[in-house]
C-alpha cells in the first residue's frame, strides 16, 4: 500500500514550544515525498486514487507534450525545446533507506522534519520516491576528470554497486550529480541505498538506473542537495554528457528571452516530475509571489505557485523563467500548503 505523506506526530520539547515556527519567514508545509511499502502496481492505484489532483488534468504526459501546452503568447519553438531537454534529464529519485542522523525540526524551528520519526524502521522496510534532475555529468580515467581533478570520493576505480563486487572494475565511468531536495536524500547512508531511473518516459519505457555513491553538497535550510550517481556505462555516460551540453546550449538563448520584464510581467514557470513514482509529467503555470527572506542565508528567495505537483514531484527543478540559473540559484520543489505549491529557497537574481 502506498502512502502520500508520513502521518507520525512529534513530540515537541518544552524548549521548542515557545519558540517561532518560521523565524526565517518561509514556507513551511507537507512535503511531497511519495512514501510507499508496496510494487509498481500500488503507485499506479494511487495515482488514480490522488485526492490533491483528481484525474490530474493539469499533468502533461511527456509523450504527448506539444509546442501547443504552452500558453499560446509563450508557443515559443526555443522554449518547447528547453523544457523537452529538462525534461530528458529528468530522473525519479527511489531511496530505500531513512537516515539516523535526520533532525527532528527544520533548523531554527519548531517544524516537524520530514521522515525524522522512519529513522528506525529497517532498510527497504519503506522506500521514498521523489524527482530530481541530471545537473552534471562528468568523466573519470583512473579516477581523475579531463582537467586532471580527482573524483569527490578519491576513487580510482568505478564505485557502482557492479563494479565494487567485481575484480575487474572498470577504470573508466561518469559521475552523474541529481539535483533534488534534501528531504528526499538527506546525507551519505541514504545516498548509498538510492538508485535513479533514467528515461522513465512512459510505462513501457526500459529499466535504466544508476546507483547513488554520495552527496556532493547539501544544505538543509535551503532544501537542495546534489547527489552523486555514477554509471560505467560508456553509452549511457555519453548520451547523458551530449543531453547535458544541449540543455545548456538551449539556456543561454531562452534566458535572456525572460530575463527583464517578462519575468514578473508573465510570471511562466515549470515543472518536470515523477507525480505518485508515475511517468514523468510536465506542469506549466505562472507562479503567484517571489518571497524575499530577510534574515535567510544570501537573502534568499521563495516562490509559491498553483502550478500542479503531487507527491513524488518532491526535489523536482523548478523553473520561474527569467530567473532560475546555474548550480546555487536554482530551485527545486519542496512542498505544499493549503492551496499553494513552494519551492525551496534559494538566491536568485
Amino acid at each position: 500500500m502506498s502512502k502520500a505523506t508520513d502521518k507520525l506526530e512529534v513530540n515537541v520539547p518544552d524548549s521548542h514550544k515557545n519558540k517561532a515556527s518560521n523565524d526565517f519567514d518561509r514556507i513551511f508545509g507537507n512535503h511531497e515525498t511519495m512514501v510507499s511499502d508496496g510494487s509498481e502496481a500500488d503507485l499506479h492505484q494511487e495515482f488514480y486514487c490522488c485526492e490533491k489532483n483528481p484525474g490530474h488534468p493539469d499533468f502533461i504526459p511527456i509523450k504527448t507534450f506539444s509546442i501547443e501546452h504552452i500558453p499560446q503568447r509563450h508557443q515559443d519553438r526555443d522554449l518547447y525545446d528547453f523544457i523537452t531537454s529538462i525534461a530528458d534529464m529528468t530522473v525519479r529519485v527511489d531511496v530505500k533507506l531513512t537516515s539516523q542522523n535526520r533532525p527532528m525540526f527544520w533548523p531554527r524551528t519548531d517544524v516537524k522534519y520530514p521522515f525524522y520519526e522512519m529513522k528506525d524502521i529497517n532498510a527497504g522496510k519503506n522506500r521514498r520516491l521523489g524527482s530530481g534532475r541530471v545537473s552534471l555529468v562528468t568523466k573519470y580515467v583512473d579516477g581523475y576528470d579531463a582537467d586532471g581533478y580527482k573524483n569527490l570520493m578519491s576513487y580510482n576505480v568505478c564505485p557502482c554497486h557492479t563494479c565494487r563486487e567485481s575484480v575487474n572494475a572498470s577504470a573508466v565511468w561518469w559521475d552523474i550529480e541529481i539535483l533534488t531536495a534534501t528531504h528526499v536524500v538527506f546525507d551519505d547512508l541514504e545516498a548509498a541505498q538510492t538508485t535513479c531511473r533514467l528515461f522513465y518516459d512512459d510505462k513501457d519505457s526500459p529499466v535504466v538506473t544508476i546507483d547513488g555513491v554520495c552527496v556532493g553538497f547539501q544544505n538543509i535550510e535551503r532544501d537542495w542537495c546534489r547527489l552523486v550517481c555514477v554509471t560505467c556505462n560508456k553509452e549511457l555516460g555519453d548520451k547523458l554528457s551530449q543531453m547535458k551540453k544541449r540543455c545548456n546550449t538551449l539556456w543561454k538563448v531562452v534566458h535572456p528571452k525572460y530575463y527583464d520584464s517578462k519575468k514578473d510581467e508573465h510570471k511562466l514557470m515549470f515543472i518536470v516530475s515523477h507525480p505518485h513514482g508515475r511517468p514523468k509529467y510536465v506542469s506549466i503555470g505562472q507562479w503567484e509571489d517571489r518571497i524575499h527572506l530577510k534574515n535567510f542565508i544570501f537573502n534568499g528567495n521563495q516562490f509559491s505557485y498553483k502550478t500542479s505537483t503531487c507527491p513524488g514531484s518532491s526535489g523536482a527543478t523548478v523553473y520561474c523563467l527569467g530567473y532560475t540559473g546555474w548550480w546555487l540559484f536554482q530551485l527545486v520543489h519542496s512542498g505544499s500548503k493549503s492551496e499553494l505549491n513552494y519551492c525551496s529557497p534559494g538566491f536568485v537574481l
